[in-house]
């Protein structure tokens, strides 16, 4: 080739240099210059994250952070239960009990979070440190989320590019896109749950790995440096460890790359360095799945025939059945529904969905057949798309592969919904929002940023004061349970915690109140939930508070048909009986029901002092003084220091005309207790 043909190559290199530059910064013409700080924006995005969450680091440990700190025996153990955490299912340090944790459907495996928590717990034991980690930790998941977008929008433009690539394009306005989509995501109110609750932190700690993930592979493409395709697998690994719905970025890391990178590229040459690049996050799905199938023996799912483990069953005749087919699927894209509505709206909020908050569902309803209509578009826009690399299309799977893991239609969560599980999908959600609202940024940027401005302003109160509902247990299912009216465990907890605060009541008329106040939550539960034992045994023990003794003993029984293997319920029912037999023989001068009331008790618990101590009473009052002589030795022998048991023993042998042995054993009494005849006035039993 002659010189003279080798010159246009360079004259046409110059020429077009101009407008890859022109493009390149194009979107800085477009944004004002304080959007393009990205380091002033990253500040500013961790403060906000950080100051819409400061009001729960002066809140106590609430609801499940019980599983994985205060009643864990690893956690507490601090670092030294490390070794337990990592070897074992995430709800055995609470159950403590070998299978016990397989009561929760296919097991778990989420240790990073739990290790965490025992390396805080062995600095402190208090709850501050641990909300202050939780907060930090969203507030960094922002950061993040916001350079992974930031890196996924502006792509090292080619001049190829230029000439019809959709993210070259999108380029010029992705750092705006970008900033709305952070920080839609940072003032969203469905993130109490997740950022409020220090368990939560499994859900925070799984997107940041995978968004890491998602950042270190996008740089290892453009890069081509070994060093972030390892830092890729590592974040992603660490992802697994913390919750196994990581797994739905095993295909989005691919996707991003297909859709956001490999354009230029023919498909061929694109395939092959797609799989490559994502070759990390394959390697470190692969010894998660595989670690986590040793530590649990590869239970993978079942469905308990249990209402409180399992959402899709329902009461035919005395009998629990799975729901049918249709029920099923309605049900679910009722809930699917929900989601969407709630991430538009997110009011009411509640912690609860259990049985029956979603009630059983048909296709005649109107909102399933709207939501099957919804997901069916968002389905066919998302798999339109991604031939033609619509960066729309690929935030609908951003909201649907992770919301797919946790809807119920792969396998069974346990529960209808969470709006913890909107946590990781919400990306998606506010993904898709960010880039409909940058489409009309060049249009008219200040009513675009007033609407978004005003929206952001009214999440930002509504996450703070919903965050006020997490400090306490109490507080929580009492404010929830205004709302969640027919979840039967919310209904059983606020009951719960009622009779609790009862039992440690001393004002007795206090304690009466809080029983009251219980019992309608109790109710509730029980009928939605038949088979609730925890509840039929706090709604006895509200009834024996009240001295509703029938009703008491009507619930232990109840509870014990439920839990035959429970042997503290005989001890609460012998004890219902107990009393209760004392009412009718004190109050209603009922002795047959006394009578019948103690010798239930006594069966029940044959060791019982006083339960033999009424007995000799009883026999007393009817005059059967040798059998009184003999309920009385009893209560002496179960109890040979209790003064007051030989003081009535004498009095049974005086009242069957053997005066000489009842003076000598009330005189054996006086010397246990000299105090003991004043106290009994001389004879009253």
């Amino acid at each position: 080739m002659s010189k003279q043909q080798r010159k246009p190559i360079p004259q046409k290199h110059t020429r077009t240099a101009p407008q890859v530059h022109e493009a390149t910064d194009n979107w800085k013409s477009q944004s004002p210059s304080f959007f393009n700080n990205i380091m002033l924006q990253s500040g500013l995005i961790f403060a906000f994250a950080f100051l819409l969450y400061a009001n729960t680091l002066t809140h106590g440990f609430v609801l499940d952070d019980a599983i994985v700190i205060t009643d864990n025996m690893f956690t507490q153990q601090g670092i030294k239960g490390v070794g337990g955490i990592l070897s074992n299912d995430t709800f055995f340090g609470f159950f403590k009990v070998e299978g016990k944790e397989a009561l929760v459907t296919g097991g778990r495996y989420r240790p990073m979070t739990l290790v965490l928590f025992a390396i805080l717990y062995q600095f402190s034991t208090g709850p501050f440190l641990f909300h202050f980690f939780t907060v930090l930790l969203f507030a960094l998941t922002c950061v993040v989320l916001y350079r992974t977008l930031l890196r996924l929008l502006s792509p090292p433009l080619t001049l190829a590019q230029h000439r019809g690539d959709p993210s070259s394009l999108l380029a010029q306005s992705g750092p705006m896109v970008a900033w709305l989509a952070t920080v839609l995501f940072a003032a969203h109110p469905i993130h109490t749950e997740v950022v409020a609750n220090i368990k939560g932190c499994d859900e925070i700690l799984t997107l940041l790995g995978c968004l890491s993930a998602l950042l270190f592979t996008l740089k290892a493409w453009d890069t081509q440096e070994t060093k972030w395709a390892l830092a890729a697998g590592v974040s992603f690994f660490i992802a697994c460890l913390s919750k196994e719905n990581a797994a739905a970025f095993v295909v989005l890391i691919p996707m991003a790359l297909w859709f956001f990178r490999s354009g230029t590229a023919s498909p061929n040459t694109a395939n092959a360095s797609i799989w490559k690049t994502s070759l990390p996050i394959f390697v470190a799905f692969a010894a998660f799945f595989l670690l986590r199938g040793s530590i649990l023996q590869w239970r993978f799912g079942g469905e308990p025939m249990e209402l409180m483990n399992n959402p899709f069953l329902k009461l035919e005749g005395n009998q629990w059945v799975k729901f049918a087919p249709a029920e099923r699927l309605a049900t679910i894209f009722y809930t699917l529904g929900k989601y969407v509505q709630l991430l538009f709206v997110p009011h009411p909020l509640t912690h609860d969905y259990y049985p029956r908050q979603i009630g059983i569902m048909t296709f005649g309803n109107p909102m399933v057949l709207f939501s099957l209509a919804l997901y069916g578009f968002m389905g066919f826009w998302a798999v339109r798309g991604i031939s033609r690399r619509e960066p729309s299309a690929y935030g609908i799977l951003l909201y649907l592969l992770p919301l797919g893991i946790v809807s119920n239609l792969i396998f069974p969560i346990g529960t209808n919904m969470g709006e913890r599980f909107a946590f990781m999908p919400s990306v998606g959600f506010c993904f898709v929002v960010a880039l409909f609202l940058g489409k009309f940024l060049g249009k008219n940027r200040n009513l675009v940023l007033g609407i978004f401005g005003a929206a952001i302003f009214l999440y930002s109160i509504k996450t703070v004061v919903r965050n006020f509902a997490w400090e306490s247990n109490e507080k929580l299912f009492m404010t929830d349970a205004e709302v969640s009216i027919n979840s039967a465990k919310l209904q059983n907890a606020c009951g719960g915690v009622l009779f609790d605060r009862a039992t440690k009541e001393k004002d007795l008329e206090k304690q009466r109140a809080l029983c009251l106040q219980a019992k309608p939550h109790l109710d509730q539960a029980i009928k939605i939930y038949p088979n609730y034992k925890d509840a039929y045994i706090s709604r006895g023990g509200a009834h024996y508070v009240l001295k509703e003794f029938p009703e008491a003993v009507a619930d232990y029984r109840r509870a014990i048909q439920l839990a035959q293997d429970d042997p503290k319920l005989k001890t609460y029912l012998a004890l219902a009986l107990r009393d209760g037999g004392k009412y009718y023989g004190e109050q209603k001068q009922d002795m047959d029901n006394a009578f019948k009331y103690f010798n239930e008790s006594w069966q029940l618990n044959p060791n019982d002092p006083e339960t033999a101590r009424l007995l000799g009473v009883a026999n007393g009052i009817k005059g059967n003084h040798t059998e009184a002589i003999v309920w009385f030795t009893k209560a002496v022998e179960a109890a040979p220091k209790e003064a007051g048991f030989l003081w009535d023993l004498g009095l049974a042998y005086s009242a069957s005309g053997n005066l000489a042995k009842g003076e000598e054993l009330r005189k054996k009494a006086m010397e246990m207790d000299p105090t003991i005849a004043q106290r009994r006035s001389g004879g009253g039993r």
